[in-house]
Formats: C-alpha cells, structure tokens, sequence
C-alpha cells in the first residue's frame, strides 16, 4: 500500500517557528543560569566599615580662585607651541573679584549684522526670536 503523507504548508511553517521559539528561550534561560553562577563565584559587596571615611577634619573644602589670562597671538598656535598640555602656566589673579565680577556680569549681546534672511520672508526677519 502506498500511502503519500501530504502535510500543510502552513502547519510546517507553524511547527518551525515553534522549535526556533523554544530554541530562543532555552539560549535565553542558558543565559540567565550562567550569569546567575558566575554571579555566585563573585566576592560579596564590600561591607560599610570597609569603606573609606571623612578625614577628622572633615571634608575637604573647594578652593576657588581666578587664573589670569594668557595673551595667545593673533595667528594662533599649533600644538607643539603650547606649554603644559594647554594650560601655559598660569598664574593666580592678583585681583579676582574684578575678574570674577567682569566674567559673572552676563550676556553680552552679538554685535553686526544677523543671519541673512530666507528669500520670501518678511522685513525685520533676520534675528528672529534673538533680535
């Protein structure tokens, strides 16, 4: 007896995205179990006493100073002209408040003229929202 055993496309294609779907989430699970071993082999957290502390002082405060600016030439520099990986040895302000007070005394507006406007927009609508 010959007997042809027709199977439905779609039922195969059912059963091939079943197998690769457990597939997945056995590779997922096998994931998830390695992490959790290698988790386990790990040393503990440091414990708080372990911890570094304040000094008996207390903390250290923040100095603020103000550093005098450097004259940089007109042409400007390469990099094998600047001293000092770009800080070219400044000195401390002998008069900070002036230059705190100078560089903390706000926005300055841009001077000359603004962008150029669009082709068809209307007057004045150079600056927009900055004007």
């Amino acid at each position: 007896m010959d007997m042809i055993l027709s199977v439905d496309p779609i039922l195969t294609d059912i059963v091939w995205f079943v197998v690769v779907g457990f597939a997945v989430v056995g590779i997922l699970l096998g994931g998830f179990k390695l992490g959790q071993r290698v988790r386990a082999k790990e040393p503990p957290p440091p414990d708080p006493e372990s911890q570094p502390h304040l000094p008996n002082g207390g903390a250290v405060h923040e100095v603020r100073e103000e550093r005098d600016p450097v004259e940089i030439p007109e042409s400007g520099l390469r990099p094998h002209e600047m001293q000092g990986y770009g800080n070219f040895g400044s000195t401390t302000s002998s008069h900070p408040d002036e230059v705190r007070a100078e560089r903390e005394a706000g926005y300055k507006p841009v001077e000359g003229p603004g962008p150029h406007p669009q082709p068809g927009a209307p007057p004045d609508a150079g600056r927009g929202a900055h004007a």
